[in-house]
């Protein structure tokens, strides 16, 4: 840590609401200087909205109560202002999102290097070298020229990782660090925050990777509605979990599923048809000879490495890009909505001022809808109606991914390209929605081009994969 101090980490009776309603109650948390605390739990029991409010950032109009503690000193939970000082400097907050934490205008290598420079007080040259040597370990010197839109998701994740940790804050929290990364690339980040530990950095790790969790050690604490419902070392609680929902919450994880595949569908017509497609941006080619037919009520899933392309191969599909070689034939009389996409990064789909209801009244009423369906899709992916009234950026990452989800079934398209759909999903709910995938795949006869990195999920869910 080049000569910086470590300093723990303390929350202590903090709640948080919006209006009269308690989202996080009471919760009191003590992470000592240099230690680990990860926080596991259902997808939007309060954990990111305990993180937002540990750095002062909750998005208006909620509130906090209770007291933080860094380093030795108080802060009063409702200041949101008073810890802003620290960021950067002492605090460090990688978000869920890493498209929101990168400046789309800016190259990869600059985002980092400006962190070298503006807070570590290095000289440009100097900066520049180090955000290109931090890259290079991570094998992503071929994206330093890039900007953030050229890159995957799991390429983002890491660049907002390596621009985080830069300052040396010895705080960090960090939020879904290994979402949509395959398991190579999950090695790396874990290399990373152990590295980052080594050097003493209090870190408080908001994730639904269970793997991620064990391999971090210190403590494990499970949020359930708002709540801490367990807590104990990583080992302790992970191999012998005392708490129902904590069970629960292990058994979900899809090397335990117990899930038929089912038969091949009668179609023979295929939805699409892929001959020999290739693609490549400028001297990168991401693949080639790809050939596939995809046919009606069938779900595929889509694998490889981050960074390989499979994000690219659905926009072939959907017709949001043009091949290099090769062919995609849709079949014919299909409208292009009868082709749709779940978005590997939900706060894309939406636009951000605008409230979840008028959004989905607007997608009804474009194309005749009943909202009724919708009702039934938020029942099924346990969404509250309450939820509706708020903007994107006021419920939880894993929410937002549902509410996108049930946007796209209500359409009841002839193809589903799937893009990590369930990425901000703990594994209960994760299961949860994969199985409502697959059951709105049989029952509509619908093609579903499932990406995922998770090799149990490929294995347990889909009828064929493509492997890219």
């Amino acid at each position: 840590m080049s000569g910086k101090i470590s300093a723990h980490l303390g929350v202590r009776n903090v709640s948080i609401s919006a209006g009269t309603q308690v989202l996080v109650r009471d919760i009191s948390l003590h992470i000592p200087a240099g230690g680990v605390l990860t926080l596991l739990g259902e997808s939007g029991s309060g954990k990111s909205l305990l993180a937002q409010a540990i750095m002062g950032n909750l998005p208006a109009p909620l509130s906090c109560s209770g007291v933080i503690e860094i380093g030795g000193r108080q802060y009063d939970a409702a200041d949101l202002r008073s810890r802003r000082a620290l960021w950067g400097r002492t605090l460090s907050l990688l978000p869920q999102e890493p498209w929101l934490a990168l400046d789309p205008t800016m190259r990869v290598v600059r985002q980092i290097g400006e962190v070298h420079e503006l807070v570590l007080g290095r000289g440009e040259t100097e900066a520049s070298a180090a955000a290109t040597a931090a890259l290079a370990r991570l094998d992503m010197a071929d994206a330093s020229a890039k900007y953030p839109f050229q890159i995957s998701g799991g390429m983002a994740q890491r660049v907002a990782f390596l621009a985080t940790h830069a300052a040396q804050a010895p705080i960090l929290i960090i939020d879904e660090p290994t979402k949509g990364l395959d398991s190579d690339r999950r090695g790396d980040v874990l290399a990373m925050l152990k590295a980052a530990i080594a050097d003493g950095v209090t870190l408080l790790t908001i994730t639904h990777d269970v793997w991620l969790a064990r391999q971090l050690g210190g403590e494990v604490a499970v949020m359930l509605d708002g709540a801490i419902v367990e807590r104990g070392t990583a080992t302790a609680l992970l191999d012998a979990p005392q708490h129902a929902y904590t069970r629960c919450l292990l058994a979900a994880e899809p090397a335990a599923w117990a899930i038929e595949t089912g038969h091949t569908p009668a179609h023979e017509t295929p939805v699409v048809s892929i001959q020999g497609v290739g693609k490549r941006f400028g001297a990168q080619r991401l693949f080639d000879s790809v050939s596939a037919e995809i046919r009606r009520g069938e779900l595929i899933a889509v694998t490889g490495p981050s960074g390989s392309g499979k994000t690219t191969f659905g926009n072939l599909v959907l017709g949001l890009l043009k091949t290099d070689n090769g062919s995609v034939h849709r079949a014919k009389g299909l409208a292009r909505t009868a082709f749709q996409k779940i978005y590997q990064d939900p706060a894309a789909a939406f636009a951000p001022g605008v409230s979840l209801r008028r959004s989905m009244q607007d997608l009804i009423d474009l194309h005749q809808l009943a909202w009724e369906d919708l009702t039934l899709l938020l029942e099924r992916l346990r969404l509250p109606p309450a939820l509706l009234e708020r903007l994107p950026g006021q419920v939880s990452g894993g929410e937002l991914q549902r509410f996108a989800i049930a946007r796209v079934l209500m359409m009841r398209p002839a193809l589903i390209f799937a893009d990590e759909p369930t990425s901000r999903l703990d594994p209960i709910t994760q299961q949860e929605t994969l199985l409502l995938l697959r059951e709105h795949a049989r029952r509509y006869q619908c093609a579903v081009l499932l990406v995922t990195h998770d090799h149990d999920i490929a294995a347990k869910l889909a009828q064929r994969q493509i492997s890219l």
